[in-house]
């Protein structure tokens, strides 16, 4: 199983926001850091599907990212998902099952799966609205991993989360590293060294940094490549 992205580039007018880009990942959980501006949410938005590069390819076992099929594989968070606040979080998975062609029956039981994995059973019920910061982004997870997906990009998928939360969350994000390609995007640095296996950092829109040794301290070695900026 691998996802690669070959020579990725993504230019607005006179920006060039991703730079050639190439790495292929295989399962496991890599984490993507850098200063804002750095090209992440770009990149992830192309491995995602929902831009076209400029130049270069994304493809999972030969699929091209542009296919209908691939979209079968993938799960993603952006940083800011779309949801109707008059909607329960269970009609929200409903409606996201539906649009994503899974069987009634069969997305009914992966949804209570998914509200007792993300701890929003007890409020599966309540409308989004009356939801916290870190129930509507735990929602967002969810929704994501409605599909079983084999690529799981996310963009900030702690934002809003507490401490708590974060460490569930990271608990989470290992075991589904064991069977899926995982790739997310977190200013949490402390997040990454915790549960990444390969770490890209990325600078100017290009990957600066491929790899997992940094003498045991990565936010140290992040914040002296940025010197002392952090996102």
């Amino acid at each position: 199983m691998q996802l690669k992205v070959d020579r990725v580039s993504k230019q607005y007018k006179n920006k060039i926001a991703v730079d050639r880009v190439s790495f292929t990942l295989q399962k496991g959980v890599t984490g993507l850091l850098g200063a804002n501006g750095a090209g992440k949410t770009t990149l992830l938005r192309i491995i995602a599907n929902v831009l076209k590069p400029t130049s270069g390819s994304v493809a999972f076992e030969n699929l091209d990212s542009q296919s209908e099929e691939y979209r079968n594989y993938l799960g993603y968070l952006p940083q800011d998902f779309g949801y109707y606040p008059e909607f329960s979080g269970l009609d929200f998975l409903m409606y996201v099952a539906s649009l994503k062609g899974i069987e009634k029956t069969i997305a009914k039981r992966r949804i209570n799966e998914l509200l007792k994995l993300v701890n929003l059973e007890d409020v599966a019920k309540n409308k989004i609205k009356t939801y916290s910061g870190g129930m509507k982004q735990r929602l967002g997870i969810a929704q994501a991993l409605l599909n079983k997906p084999k690529i799981i990009v996310l963009d900030e998928p702690t934002a809003g989360l507490d401490v708590k939360e974060r460490a569930r969350f990271r608990d989470m994000i290992h075991e589904l590293g064991k069977e899926n390609i995982v790739l997310l995007s977190t200013h949490i640095v402390s997040d990454l060294e915790k549960v990444a296996d390969r770490i890209l950092i990325m600078k100017e829109g290009q990957i600066v940094y491929d790899g997992k040794d940094v003498d045991g301290d990565l936010e140290k070695f992040y914040l002296e490549m940025f010197e002392g900026t952090k996102e």
